[in-house]
């Protein structure tokens, strides 16, 4: 054995280490012990049911703090720039887009019922039981504005929530427009971060979590956990695939470039986006695909990739309206039309920008499950096979942004066809603002 196998030997071991302390890997290891242990010791594993919700409700905890200081600070935060033709197109189609997935994930969830093979149908927690009551549209409507904040902070109830943070972000915006104060944003901001840090720490014990979970659901169920789990993957990765075919063919129609040049196009950042499942890693290879391969010019690209980072989520708004209906079936909760709609438009709020912290998916299953009064002990299991749905996810939401960009750049005629059809080159500015660089790396939502 010579000195070089001993080094690459080494290497290989210090890479499997680091793979096997990944975050995803512990809770993947963690999970698969979590069913086989509860398979093994059926009902007994039920003891282990309170350290599952222990870890639920360290999220729960949380969430009021984090979603008021997110929409406080990004309201508030918000300025004229870059509005105009440019932004009213990106706009339109990301939300166009973003509402189409939803609407998909919705008709498969409906169709596929994954949450059907978990009956879990027992008393919802007392937190929720008023976000779940039936009530007449001008209730809920009403329902939208509290009359005592500090009271809807206390139940979690999470719309009043949302329209106390937007209204209070505006005001708070006029504010900082007239008076060049930022005093108040400064100090949410921070306070955002430090929430954020809460989170990183209550993730540290999300294997645990999971494993109990998972053991007591197993327990429960029995093997129909994985086949559960297996079916709401299967939903996901169809409806990815059926929004990403909606994409190619709305791109063709409508900018009549020839969609076989696109996988080759896409396929740099697409093996990017699946290996990291990250969005704001993956963005600088987009934007400079875009430039360089797509022949989407620079200022179309800076702008509306840019936007797509925070807003551009159609993955993640697609799993969203699956992870609705799949807890309302595993808790057998009939929703009712104005229910999902609202689902969808939470689904699609969430990818606004509003909450974009590490380990998110845990967080933004919670929320839609406490906003609807949907239970959560069904999450777990989302949580456990989350890693395989970010792939999905994150492939649909870079690939997304790069078609959204094509689709506004062909309404200026911004698109370069030489360099599409490879009869051209091109080379991309490097991205010059070193704060909103640093910013869409402090953004990485783990998509």
């Amino acid at each position: 054995m010579t000195n070089n196998d001993i080094t690459n030997g080494g290497r290989g071991l210090a890479t499997t280490w680091r793979i096997l302390r990944h975050p995803a890997s512990l809770i993947a290891l963690a999970a698969v012990l979590g069913i086989v242990f509860g398979l093994a010791t059926g009902e007994w594993a039920a003891n282990l049911k309170f350290v599952g919700d222990l870890f639920i409700r360290l999220i729960q905890m949380a969430i009021v703090p984090l979603v008021m200081a997110s929409v406080i600070v990004a309201t508030g935060s918000m300025t004229g720039s870059g509005m105009g033709r440019l932004a009213g197109r990106t706009f339109a189609w990301m939300i166009g887009f973003s509402v189409v997935a939803a609407i998909v994930g919705w008709a498969l969830a409906t169709l596929v019922q994954p949450g059907a093979g978990i009956d879990y149908s027992g008393a919802v927690d007392p937190a929720l039981q008023e976000a779940a009551k039936p009530t007449g549209w001008q209730e809920t409507v009403l329902g939208f504005v509290s009359t005592n904040i500090f009271n809807a902070m206390s139940t979690a109830s999470m719309l009043p929530i949302i329209v106390f943070s937007l209204l209070f972000g505006l005001a708070l915006n006029g504010y900082v427009r007239t008076t060049g104060n930022r005093l108040v944003v400064t100090l949410l901001d921070q306070l955002q971060q430090i929430i954020l840090g809460m989170i990183r720490l209550v993730m540290r014990i999300a294997p645990i979590g999971v494993f109990c979970l998972l053991a007591a659901l197993a327990g429960d169920v029995g093997f129909a956990v994985v086949t559960t789990a297996l079916s709401y993957l299967g939903s996901t990765l169809v409806g990815v695939l059926i929004v990403t075919a909606l994409f190619v063919v709305v791109v063709s129609v409508r900018t009549r470039l020839n969609p076989a040049a696109l996988p080759g196009k896409l396929a740099e950042q697409t093996v990017i986006a699946v290996t990291t499942t990250s969005s704001a890693v993956t963005f600088p290879t987009v934007l400079k695909n875009a430039v360089e391969k797509v022949g989407i010019s620079q200022r179309v690209a800076n702008f509306t990739l840019s936007v797509g980072l925070t807003m551009g989520s159609y993955g993640a708004v697609l799993n969203y309206t699956i992870v609705i209906l799949f807890l309302a079936q595993a808790g057998r909760v009939e929703l009712t039309p104005g229910q999902i709609i609202l689902g969808m438009a939470l689904a699609i709020m969430l990818n606004m920008g509003t909450i974009t912290v590490p380990g998110g998916f845990a967080v933004a299953a919670t929320f839609l499950a406490t906003s609807l009064g949907l239970p959560l002990e069904a999450v777990g299991l989302l949580i456990a096979v989350d890693w395989f749905t970010g792939i999905f996810r994150t492939f649909l939401n870079v690939n997304g942004d790069t078609m959204v960009a094509m689709l506004v750049a062909n309404g200026t005629d911004e698109i370069d066809r030489d360099v599409y059809a490879g009869r051209k080159s091109v080379t991309a500015a490097a991205v010059q603002d070193e704060e909103l660089a640093e910013k869409y790396a402090a953004a990485d939502r783990a998509d």
